[in-house]
């Protein structure tokens, strides 16, 4: 037997493609020394012929990947001579500014295939440990075809059955071994364009019974065919109508290594040698099989993953907004990203919903951890999360209920989230925001000035007992507030602040001109590429107030005759509105709050009218007590005025606020539709004064 080591060369390149180290055994596999071959350029030790694989093996470690390919070698002695080339890129010291790559030249010839011991070591030693940190089946797939070509046989294939990369069902195999698979990869040691045309990737197949493919599947055994009689191979080539398959097949030397992993067969490898080198033997499918159990179980992982991850983003975005709602006055955008690759699924959502008094709640979070517990988790805070929007808490207090909520679920697995929610009043301009345990909002003035806004802090949502606050800021017209969640600002060995920098800087004056699709766009744009990169969620709203023709208020005394001034000016607001027909419910709804108020209420009433998409009415008194629709009792004089304002109304409600509480209801304008844009200027239109 050979002995592989003095068969076998390391150099060292650098990025510009010359030598910078060489092992020494230079002489006897180059017939040049170590001092000839250091400052080289590489391209000058093969042969014209392999100038181009060689091309494609630098520019994959300039994309740090390892590459194998079988390459001519030109020896100082002129006998030219075939090798399998690996080029491995190595990690560079910070104070080495040139990247070192490994370069294994494992001399062969018409003996190729002969060392057992460089053919074990290359594929189940070097190879496999790299390839099992791949999730990706597509990828994982090429990979495996690389690594037994050049080192086991001159071509393969990958073959997976579909149910398993389709994911949508059980795999299952007939009796006979018959079932749908599809190509996942090929590969030649030769770059003869006919053997991707007569074996495309991605093809999706059934073999006929009584194949060595199908008796592979039946069986779960290795099929080895020593030699493939030409006739057999002209044969195939027309059943299968494809004529290349005669040539590339003649003479071959096969075998099919079954893909086993849990008892179940998820395909097969198959493998070629040409005439020209030695055919299979039982030692090689025993080195085979060891190679292909390995493989398997690699496979079965990136299934397995690939499925979760399915499942995992499904579950998401089936929990996320279909559609976001502001008032007209409000442009919303957003952006989600998924996490890379190597990163699962996470928890990060967004919300825009629109609040009665043209208010609009904006909202950003994320749950910590990765995959289907993540998205379960969110999906939970975001449905809670509506409903307490709907109950019109302040920020502060919503986030309190959602922080016992997280505390429960923390009580059977380890969870918390962090969040920031913000409510923005379209009428005053002022914007109430709180945090837990989340980034600042990020606040463009239309003066184009820019800051990160100073929310108390409070800890995430299920950690701590630290009280959470709102706080009030006076937000002027055409400002862009952006929330967001951590992956788009952080990055793994930088800090922090260069993120929130890069943000910031994004944000420029400029911006207060651009459209916000533009800025939403933008803003992944700016995001970290990193393998490892967390998922992002992205909020930018650009806030502007109502036209002051489109809100009326009226203080009105605790008087019974407040409740005839009350439908008076309905009715005239009305009609200078336009809406004439819609006075009689109006009025009749107006006068229900307005009587309710002087029930219970010991000061002024307050009355505002409010056009925006919807006409929204509401009455405002110095009451704690938020009412509720009750059924009156057939000898009850009274406890009927809020189902009679129920029944007109689209909807109605009551919040609380500073020294009382406002009871409204809502009517819709006929003919009204959502005709915001994004565009700028006029992102949300208005309807005439």
């Amino acid at each position: 037997m050979a002995d592989s080591s003095a068969r076998t060369l390391v150099l060292g390149i650098g990025r510009a493609g010359r030598v910078l180290q060489c092992g020494q055994n230079s002489s006897g596999v180059l017939g040049r020394t170590p001092e000839e071959l250091v400052g080289a350029d590489v391209s000058g030790l093969f042969t014209d012929e392999s100038k181009e694989a060689l091309t494609g093996l630098l520019d994959a470690l300039a994309d740090r990947h390892e590459r194998t390919a079988v390459l001519g070698l030109r020896a100082a002695d002129g006998d030219p001579r075939n090798a399998v080339v690996t080029v491995q890129p190595m990690h560079a010291t910070a104070a080495d500014p040139v990247d070192l790559m490994t370069v294994r030249v494992a001399v062969t010839d018409l003996e190729r295939f002969t060392d057992p011991a460089l053919m074990r070591r290359a594929m189940l030693d070097d190879a496999l440990v790299r390839i099992g940190a791949t999730l990706d089946l597509d990828q994982m797939a090429r990979e495996l075809a690389d690594v037994v070509v050049p080192h086991f046989c001159n071509s393969a294939g990958v073959l997976i059955q579909e149910a398993i990369v389709a994911a949508d069902e059980q795999p299952s195999i007939a009796a006979d071994g018959t079932t749908v698979l599809r190509r996942l990869a090929i590969a030649s040691d030769e770059p003869d364009p006919r053997w991707n045309s007569a074996f495309p990737t991605g093809e999706v197949l059934t073999y006929p019974p009584d194949t060595p493919y199908t008796r592979c599947m039946a069986t779960g055994e290795p099929v080895l065919v020593s030699h493939l009689d030409g006739k057999v191979a002209r044969r195939t080539a027309r059943l299968w109508r494809r004529k290349p398959v005669a040539k590339l097949l003649a003479d071959t030397s096969m075998v099919v290594l079954p893909l086993i992993a849990r008892g179940t067969t998820l395909g097969f490898l198959v493998c070629t040698r040409s005439p020209a080198h030695r055919p299979f033997d039982a030692y090689d499918v025993e080195l085979g099989m060891e190679f292909a159990a390995r493989a398997a179980l690699y496979i079965d992982n990136a299934r397995h993953y690939s499925r979760e991850r399915a499942t995992a983003l499904t579950l998401q975005r089936s929990m996320l907004p279909t559609g976001l709602t502001a008032p007209s006055s409000v442009a919303v955008r957003h952006r989600y990203l998924p996490g890379n690759q190597l990163i699962e699924v996470g928890g990060d959502w967004y919300e825009s919903i629109a609040l009665p008094g043209g208010r609009v709640a904006l909202i950003v979070g994320d749950v910590a951890g990765h995959g289907v517990r993540a998205a379960v988790t969110m999906g939970r805070l975001r449905t809670a999360l509506r409903t307490i929007v709907n109950l019109e808490l302040s920020p502060a207090d919503g986030l309190q209920q959602l922080d016992a909520l997280m505390r429960e679920i923390g009580e059977r697995e380890p969870a918390f989230a962090t969040c920031v929610y913000a409510v923005y009043d379209a009428t005053a301009g002022t914007c109430e925001i709180a945090s837990a345990g989340h980034l600042p909002p990020l606040l463009l003035r239309p003066n184009g000035t820019s800051e990160f806004l100073d929310v108390p802090p409070a800890p995430p949502l299920g950690v701590g007992e630290g009280v959470i606050e709102t706080r009030k800021f006076t937000v002027g017209d055409g400002s862009v507030l952006v929330l967001y969640t951590d992956g788009l600002v952080e990055n793994r060995g930088q800090d922090i602040d260069d993120g929130l920098s890069r943000l910031r800087g994004l944000f420029g004056a400029d911006a207060l001109f651009r459209p916000l699709e533009e800025l939403a766009k933008a803003t992944l744009d700016s995001a970290y590429a990193d393998h490892d990169r967390d998922d992002i969620a992205v909020l930018i709203a650009r806030l502007r107030r109502l036209p002051a023709g489109h809100v009326v208020s009226w203080r009105l005394p605790a008087l019974p005759s407040a409740v005839r001034d009350a439908r008076v000016r309905v009715r005239e607001t009305l009609e200078r509105w336009g809406h004439e027909e819609l006075s009689f419910s109006t009025e009749l709804a107006v006068s229900e709050l307005v009587t309710n108020a002087l029930r219970y209420a010991a000061g002024d009433i307050e009355l505002r009218l409010l056009r925006d998409r919807t006409l929204v009415c509401e009455v405002r008194d110095d009451a704690d007590a938020l009412p509720r629709a009750r059924q009156a009792a057939d000898d009850d004089e009274g406890g009927r005025g809020l189902q009679v304002v129920r029944r007109l109304a689209k909807r109605w409600g009551a919040r609380p606020v500073r020294d009382g509480k406002v009871v409204w209801c809502e009517f819709e304008l006929p003919g009204q539709e959502d005709d915001a844009d994004g565009s700028w200027p006029g992102e949300a239109h208005h309807l005439p004064t």
